[in-house]
């Protein structure tokens, strides 16, 4: 039996709205991952987000599963007093996100 046209939408935009899988990893997980090559030292990513943004203070670093990925989300204060959050993948250091806090 297929679901009444009616009903496909409200459930469609109930998807839509869901929020993404994500969980914060403990340091015994985060240190497992480094020792078998899966992510990055979080000391070397932390280069990388503080040389985008000179001068700024790390305000807070969080190792995070989302959807399979492991991210390194990175929260800066700039020089100028604006709040930065900064999402690396814990793998390959590539740059996902970088936007005002």
């Amino acid at each position: 039996m297929r679901p009444a046209p009616l009903l496909i939408i409200p459930l469609t935009l109930l998807l839509a709205a869901t929020p993404v899988a994500s969980r914060d990893l403990d340091q015994d997980e985060a240190l497992r991952l480094r020792r078998e090559g899966l992510i990055q030292p979080l000391e070397s990513l932390l280069n990388q987000a503080m040389e985008r943004h000179p001068g700024a203070r790390l305000l807070e670093a969080e190792l995070e599963e989302e959807d399979g990925i492991y991210v390194y989300e990175i929260e800066l204060l700039t020089a100028d007093g604006v709040a930065r959050e900064l999402e690396l993948d814990a793998r390959d250091g590539r740059l996902l996100k970088d936007e005002e806090d």
